[in-house]
């Protein structure tokens, strides 16, 4: 999750490289490797053929998968192999020369310039990297303003560990949140709704009385995850989903490919309620997600998750500091008028005032000129950056993602939920022939509304 630690907003997240993929990979590191195939044959029994090289050279198998495949007629096959077995290399030669796609990945990556970093690929792969988090329940910082607090640092565990059990699929966990934490609440529920109307941008302005209608957002009570990411569905596709921690800016950015936005579920120590050191659900619901319900910012937000998805370190930096700039503290203008649309500011009662007092130095919208904007963790931003619409954001982060190295392109297709690795003319030429089915109803469209 990516976050600042300062007053009133919220902190850089340590970089941290996770797993990745990567072809050609050494098979005699004594390390699991995968596979994907597909066989030149499509006859009944193919995968028990290639199967049985596995077995003749000894080789032992730790997962099977198929599915259909997209990059060539028939099915494609993926397996996960033990490479301390047998004899790899002859194996691997013999399914290569029987296949007419094949390629070999790995979940380790070291100082391999050509490795690919690995990224999920199905949303219930979110899964496993959920819970790789940079810190974890009571482990505050000595500067915490809980840290000394046992009450608080007992109820920071629970909150931890119902998201630590979560699993993509499972009901959003309900949290009967105490007195003091709702009276937490309610005091920065007061002060920032006294400035929505003047400093949020219009489409904030119009989901969050949709919020409170539907949702519950009152100052006496914190919204459920759930009912909320139940409203962002209907509304955008966009989900929550309940993180333990604060995850690296890569695994954070691939939740957004998905539209899934990791939320906290815990709230600031009661010791300081216009201060949290890391995002809380204040800053989640009250900032991020009533945005996610509008379709022009849910649409670039995931633009920024699928350019992140392959993307090398450097470019994942880039991404990251794009994000801060715009979904955290971005700013727009709307009818010749400076407006808020980040969560850091939309949560902050000090730094919204800040953002549009005429004293910071406003720049214009642009994806390489933010990707290496150097930004302060401790105080207010000295620079925002001033986007026009959110659809001409939307092209300029598009425009830019083109210039991430990435040996493929990738789409997400919304009907399983899945992202689909563009690497091979067969793929292009089903896209293409989607593409112009939907774009013959169109047509059609347009022809009745002639009529």
């Amino acid at each position: 999750m990516i976050k600042a630690q300062r007053q009133e907003s919220l902190e850089q997240p340590t970089r941290v490289v996770g797993s990745y993929i990567m072809e050609g990979i050494d098979i005699e590191k004594g390390r699991n490797a995968c596979i994907m195939f597909s066989p030149q044959t499509e006859e009944a029994g193919a995968l028990a053929t290639m199967l049985k090289i596995f077995k003749d050279h000894d080789v032992n198998l730790v997962h099977i998968e198929s599915r259909s495949s997209d990059r060539c007629p028939g099915y494609e096959f993926f397996v996960e192999i033990d490479t301390r077995s047998g004899s790899i290399g002859k194996a691997i030669e013999e399914i290569r020369s029987k296949c007419n796609y094949f390629n070999m990945i790995s979940r380790d990556y070291k100082d391999n310039k050509a490795a690919v970093p690995w990224f999920p690929q199905r949303i219930r792969d979110l899964d496993r990297f959920a819970n790789q988090i940079l810190s974890y329940g009571a482990e505050l910082d000595s500067d915490h303003p809980g840290f000394t607090d046992p009450e608080y640092r007992s109820r920071r565990k629970y909150f931890a560990d119902i998201a630590y059990n979560y699993k993509h699929g499972e009901p959003l966990p309900h949290v009967e949140y105490t007195k003091a934490e709702i009276e937490t609440w309610g005091t920065i529920f007061r002060n920032l709704t006294k400035l929505y109307e003047t400093h949020a941008c219009r489409e904030y302005n119009h989901v969050f009385p949709l919020l409170v209608d539907n949702c519950g957002y009152r100052e006496d009570n914190i919204p459920q995850l759930e009912d909320v990411s139940n409203f962002l569905k209907d509304c955008t596709g966009f989900t929550l989903r309940p993180v333990a921690g604060l995850l690296s800016s890569r695994d954070f950015l691939a939740g957004l490919a998905f539209r899934v936005f990791h939320s906290t579920q815990y709230i600031r120590h009661p010791s300081k309620p216009m201060y949290t050191p890391e995002p809380d659900v204040c800053h989640e619901l009250l900032g991020h997600a009533p945005l996610f319900a509008d379709p022009a910012f849910a649409q670039f937000s995931q633009e920024i998750g699928l350019a992140s998805l392959g993307a090398p370190d450097d470019y994942i930096e880039k991404l990251a500091a794009i994000f801060w700039f715009t979904v955290e503290f971005g700013l727009c203008r709307q009818n010749g008028e400076l407006k808020a649309y980040g969560a850091g500011l939309l949560s902050s009662y000090g730094e919204l005032q800040y953002s549009l007092s005429g004293t910071p130095k406003l720049k214009d919208f642009d994806p390489e000129a933010m990707g290496v904007q150097k930004y302060p963790i401790t105080q207010f931003q000295e620079v925002y950056y001033v986007a026009d619409t959110f659809e001409s954001a939307k092209e300029k982060t598009i425009k830019f993602a083109n210039t991430i190295p990435r040996p493929f392109g990738v789409r997400y297709n919304a009907y399983t939920q899945s992202i689909e690795v563009l690497d091979s003319k067969h793929q292009i030429e089903n896209l293409m022939s989607n593409i112009n089915c939907e774009f013959q109803i169109l047509q059609n469209a347009v022809q009745k509304l002639k009529i």
